[in-house]
């Protein structure tokens, strides 16, 4: 019996080689006395839990690691909880172009996300296995925003415009128990959701005002309260201001909120990426291709397969690329 070959990994793809050099040229300026804001050129995770696997890379882009400047991009991997009842986290928030707080702001915004979700993750994980997927939106949406509002209010403390200290955040919640195949998606700003199943690319990425992909059984908007008087909203730890005189919520972000809920099927492999992964897979078709040959065999790629293959380059892309993959068995 002849086995099929995997595809053999592949530097760039297109019309030619990028202008840039494949591996890193030049280190960012350090400060001796802050060595904390160094950012690593390459991050690299992953994990198994339930159905799923779970792959998750960020690599300075081609351009910054030309110019010696310091990923834009931030990655943060988080497991909130123990056995079935745990929740996993996966965030990932790209700077402002041209600001030299860029990577610091990411940072922040994965932070901040990631303190919210983990304080409310027992509630989250229950309404995700609950299907409750009105009261998750709302909810993760208000997360959102006061985490994005922490930002605008850093930039205020540091005297510079909201617009020179802002990110992107995008997220995947994966719910550890085997028996629950919800994913969950939402996030603000540029990049990409996509979904490899039976050897195509679907673009799911939500448009505004889309709450979900295909229906999910049980999913729809339950009552606000419930008969217990329980709120997802208070249980997260953002009450709705009581009267006037409460301060208001913090504004929501220029950018519209995007939200997605779906259940996923063995066989499927769900791709989360900031702007620098997804403008080169919506631009040239060889790299979806490269990647479908890839990733079509079923075993996910150990984690240097995996980062070679979010790696491969194409021409007139060169920005940070942040990504996360999850197989399901």
């Amino acid at each position: 019996m002849q086995v099929p070959q995997t595809p053999t990994l592949l530097d760039y793809v297109g019309s030619g080689p990028p202008t840039y050099e494949a591996e890193p040229t030049a280190l960012p300026p350090a400060d001796p006395n802050d060595l904390d804001d160094l950012v690593a050129d390459t991050v690299l995770d992953g994990a198994s839990y339930g159905m799923c696997t779970l792959r998750a890379a960020s690599v300075r882009g081609d351009s910054a690691r030309y110019r010696g400047e310091p990923r834009r991009d931030s990655l943060l991997t988080a497991r909130f909880g123990v056995g079935d009842s745990a929740l996993l986290l996966v965030a990932m928030a790209t700077g402002a172009r041209a600001t030299p707080g860029a990577h610091r702001a990411a940072a922040e915004a994965c932070q901040w996300i990631g303190r919210a979700v983990g304080r409310s993750h027992a509630r989250l994980a229950e309404d995700i296995r609950a299907a409750r997927r009105g009261d998750l939106k709302s909810g993760l949406h208000r997360l959102t925003d006061r985490s994005l509002g922490k930002l605008r209010a850093s930039a205020a403390e540091q005297g510079i415009e909201p617009e020179e200290y802002s990110a992107s955040l995008r997220c995947l919640l994966l719910p550890a128990d085997p028996e629950c195949r919800t994913r969950v998606f939402f996030g603000v700003g540029a990049g990409g959701l996509f979904r490899l199943r039976d050897g195509e690319w679907q673009d799911i990425e939500p448009q505004v005002g889309d709450t979900t992909g295909e229906p999910v059984v049980g999913f729809g908007s339950l009552p606000h309260e419930t008969p217990d008087g329980d709120r997802l909203t208070m249980d997260l730890g953002i009450t709705t201001p009581p009267s006037p005189y409460e301060p208001a919520p913090e504004p929501s972000p220029r950018d519209p909120f995007r939200f997605r809920a779906s259940v996923a099927r063995p066989g499927d492999t769900l791709l989360l990426c900031s702007g620098g992964l997804a403008e080169p897979l919506r631009g040239e078709p060889r790299l979806a291709e490269h990647l479908t040959a890839r990733w079509s065999d079923g075993d996910p790629p150990g984690l240097a397969a995996f980062l070679a293959d979010t790696q491969v380059r194409v021409k007139g892309y060169a920005d940070d690329r942040t990504a996360a993959a999850v197989w399901e068995a």
